[in-house]
C-alpha cells in the first residue's frame, strides 16, 4: 500500500492518475502536483465524478529540487511518478534521492539547449540511488516501456538469443486538424526532426531525418508508410541485449503531417535557440507550441486506432524464429475511460503499472534501471489486466509473412 506522488498535468498524467484510482488496494493515496494547480484540480474533479476517489493537489515547479523534497516529505510520499517534461527528469530524481524514496519516469532526459535525448546522465546517477538505498525506473511509457518489456519477454522467454529488433510504432488516428501533436508539440517535434540512427553490427549508423521509409500491414490498421527515426529505447536495449546485431524504430507519419513540419522546418519554427521579435527574446519552437492545439484537448475528437508492437528475429533451439507482439488501442475507447486519446492512454497506463511493480515490491533493487532489467512477466500480465492487451503472431523468418 502506497502514497504516489504524480507530478505533472497533462494528458498523460490524467490516464496515469485515473488508473492509480482504479487501482486503489496498490495506490491507497494519490497526490498530484504540478506548476499550474487548475489542471490538477480538473483531473481531480474528473476522478471524483467518474470513480469517487479523492485526489490531493498541489502546486509545485518541478526544476526546483528542494521544494520536491520538501513537498516528499511534508506529504509522505513513498513513490514519484514523473510525468511532467523530460527536461524535468535530474532535478526530480535528485529530489527522490534525498527523500529516499523511488522514482520513476516515462520518457528520458532531453537537453533543453541541444534537443539531445540520451539515457547518460541518469545513469551516471546509479550510485546516488544506490547510496540513498532505493530505485529509479526509467522509461516506463510505452515506448520507451512496453517495448523494452516486450523484448525483455522475448528474450527470456521466447528466444535462445535475439539479433534484430524493428520497434514499429503506428498512430491511425484522425483528430480533424490539418496539424497538431498527440503529445507536447515541443518534444515532439523535436524528436521527429532531429536525425535518425540506428544500431548495426556493433555501431551507430546516422541517417538524414525520414530518409529511411518501408512500408508495414499494421494489424486492425492496414498498411502505413513507416520512416526510421532515433528513439531512447533504442539506447538502452543494446547495452541488455548483447547478441543484437540490428536494432531500429519506425514510426507512422501521414503526409499532412510531413508536409506541415517540413514548411515550419523552413521558415525557422522548429529553431529551439533564441530570436528577437520586437524588442522580446523568443524561442520559435516554444512559440509554435502555444499555437497548436492543447494535445490534451485531442481526446473528444480523435478516432481510429494505435498499433505499437516488436518485430524480433532469432534463434530458438537451433532454429531462427521470428515474432511480432503488438498492442492494438481505441482512441474513442481510451477517450471513455479515461478522459484521454490513445496517445496518452498507452504512456499513462504503463507509466501506472511500472510504478504498480516498484510500489508493490515486485521490481525491487537498488539503483538506477530500465524496464527490461526486470522479469517481464509481471507487467505483461498486467498490460492485459489494465487495457493494453497484446498479441504475438509467429512470423516466417526470411519474411514478413504471419505463419501463425
Amino acid at each position: 500500500m502506497s502514497h504516489i506522488l504524480i507530478i505533472g498535468a497533462g494528458g498523460v498524467s490524467q490516464v496515469a492518475t485515473v488508473k492509480c484510482a482504479m487501482n486503489t488496494k496498490t495506490f491507497t493515496k494519490i497526490t498530484l502536483a504540478s506548476r499550474t494547480k487548475s489542471k490538477c484540480e480538473a483531473i481531480a474533479k474528473f476522478i471524483k465524478e467518474r470513480l469517487n476517489v479523492d485526489i490531493n493537489t498541489v502546486k509545485i515547479d518541478a526544476d526546483d529540487t528542494k521544494a520536491v523534497v520538501n513537498l516528499i516529505k511534508d506529504i509522505k510520499a513513498d513513490l514519484l511518478l514523473n510525468v511532467a517534461l523530460p527536461y524535468q527528469d535530474l532535478t526530480l530524481m535528485d529530489a527522490c534521492v534525498e527523500a529516499g524514496i523511488p522514482y520513476i519516469d516515462t520518457a528520458n532526459y532531453e537537453h533543453p539547449d541541444t534537443a539531445k535525448f540520451e539515457y547518460k546522465l541518469q545513469w551516471a546517477k546509479d550510485s546516488d540511488f544506490k547510496s540513498a538505498n532505493t530505485m529509479a525506473l526509467l522509461g516506463s511509457g510505452f515506448d520507451p516501456g512496453v517495448t523494452n518489456v516486450f523484448c525483455a519477454y522475448a528474450k527470456q522467454n521466447l528466444f535462445d538469443e535475439i539479433y534484430e529488433i524493428d520497434i514499429l510504432d503506428c498512430n491511425a488516428g484522425d483528430h480533424g486538424y490539418a496539424f497538431a501533436t498527440n503529445f507536447n508539440p515541443e518534444i515532439n517535434l523535436r524528436e521527429v526532426s532531429a536525425k535518425g540512427r540506428y544500431w548495426e553490427n556493433g555501431k551507430w549508423i546516422e541517417t538524414d531525418p525520414m530518409e529511411i521509409m518501408f512500408k508495414w500491414d499494421y494489424p486492425k490498421v492496414g498498411v502505413k508508410d513507416s520512416y526510421l527515426l532515433y528513439h531512447e529505447e533504442l539506447e538502452s536495449l543494446v547495452k541488455n541485449i548483447p547478441t543484437l546485431k540490428r536494432i531500429r524504430f519506425f514510426m507512422t507519419f501521414g503526409q499532412s503531417y510531413l508536409t506541415h513540419m517540413k514548411c515550419l522546418e523552413n521558415v525557422g519554427m522548429l529553431r529551439i535557440d533564441e530570436v528577437e521579435h520586437n524588442g522580446v527574446k523568443i524561442v520559435p519552437i516554444q512559440f509554435l507550441k502555444t499555437l497548436l492545439p492543447d494535445p490534451a484537448s485531442l481526446g473528444e475528437r480523435t478516432k481510429g486506432k494505435t498499433n505499437i508492437g516488436c518485430v524480433i528475429t532469432g534463434i530458438k533451439d537451433d532454429k531462427p524464429r521470428k515474432v511480432y507482439i503488438y498492442n492494438v488501442c481505441d482512441h474513442e475507447e481510451c477517450y471513455k475511460e479515461t478522459g484521454a486519446q490513445a496517445v496518452s492512454y498507452t504512456t499513462g497506463v504503463p507509466a501506472m503499472i511500472g510504478s504498480m511493480m516498484v510500489a508493490n515490491g515486485i521490481w525491487s533493487s537498488k539503483g538506477v534501471f530500465n524496464m527490461e532489467d526486470f522479469d517481464a512477466k509481471p507487467f505483461m500480465d498486467e498490460l492485459n489486466k489494465q487495457g493494453l492487451p497484446w498479441e504475438i503472431i509467429e512470423m516466417d523468418p526470411n519474411s514478413n509473412r504471419i505463419v501463425k
